[in-house]
């Protein structure tokens, strides 16, 4: 009867020990989730964080009460902690996935809803997890992509400025009148209500190139108006442009013979004096 006694008594200290410290366990998770809430921490982030301590404490709390009831721990945390580097070798990539979800979720590099650009791909953020990102493509494809992808990577947020500028590099012959083209492109900016004052446009020569002049024409919008303006802005140009004559160039190829000689002997006629000059349309 005394043995049996003892035992009971260690059987009724070591539930006390699992359920007492279970009780606390539980509530000091709930006062570190209220803690990182009130210090508006991502949602995903205070779950997977309340999960991992909650578990990390009933482990110990286990051990605690085993050792209680006279088991030799030693050995069980031995194959515990051999158990847990074997997991952790296994399972590397998963876990560069979960330090970068983390990454991503306290420095925000995007949120949900933004378009970007991001692990080899691009569209808007639907979805953030502690593994992996959700995006949706333009074309309504559904990509998930690991974290690791892209913090190992470059981000483009799309989103994360209010304004964006439109980039337009437009092409005119070299016999077209410069001012007359400025004063086009002026007026179709002009028209543009969804374009903004401020910054204001720019219209300017970018290159003198092989077979054309190219103006550089950049106005900004609201990022939610950027690509409706730059297909809209297109259109109008190449309306407005045949409307007032402007040619838009093609490829052309200019070829010199020095030798007229040679060219004229091949033809069959008798060689004349000079240097022939051809041009034709690439």
């Amino acid at each position: 009867m005394e043995v049996v006694g003892v035992y009971l008594m260690k059987i009724v200290i070591a539930l006390a020990i699992f359920f007492g410290g279970k009780f606390l366990v539980k509530k000091g998770t709930d006062l570190a989730k209220t803690m990182m809430r009130k210090g508006k921490v991502d949602e995903t982030l205070v779950s997977f964080s309340g999960n991992v301590m909650y578990g990390a404490a009933l482990a110990f709390l286990i051990i605690a009460a085993l050792s209680q009831l006279g088991i030799n721990t030693t050995s069980l945390a031995a194959v515990v902690a051999a158990a847990g580097l074997a997991i952790g070798l296994s399972m590397q990539d998963s876990l560069s996935n979960l330090a970068a979800g983390v990454m991503i979720i306290l420095f925000k590099p995007f949120k949900l809803g933004d378009y970007v650009e991001a692990g080899g791909t691009d569209g808007t953020v639907e979805g953030i997890s502690i593994f992996t990102t959700s995006l949706k493509t333009p074309d309504n494809k559904h990509v998930i992509v690991p974290n690791g992808s892209i913090i190992s990577g470059i981000i483009t947020n799309y989103s994360a400025k209010e304004q964006r500028r439109i980039d337009m590099v437009i092409g005119v012959s070299y016999d077209d009148d410069l001012s007359k083209v400025k004063k086009s492109l002026e007026k179709i900016l002009a028209k543009e209500k969804r374009i903004l004052k401020e910054p204001a446009p720019v219209i300017a020569v970018s290159e003198l190139a092989d077979n054309s002049v190219n103006l550089v024409v950049r106005p900004w919008v609201n990022t939610a108006d950027y690509w409706p303006v730059r297909f809209d802005l297109t259109e109008a140009i190449k309306v407005t442009f045949d409307k007032e004559d402007i040619s838009f160039p093609f490829p052309q190829r200019e070829v010199h013979i020095a030798n007229s000689d040679a060219v004229s002997a091949l033809a069959g006629k008798p060689a004349s004096k000079g240097t022939a000059r051809t041009k034709k349309a690439a």
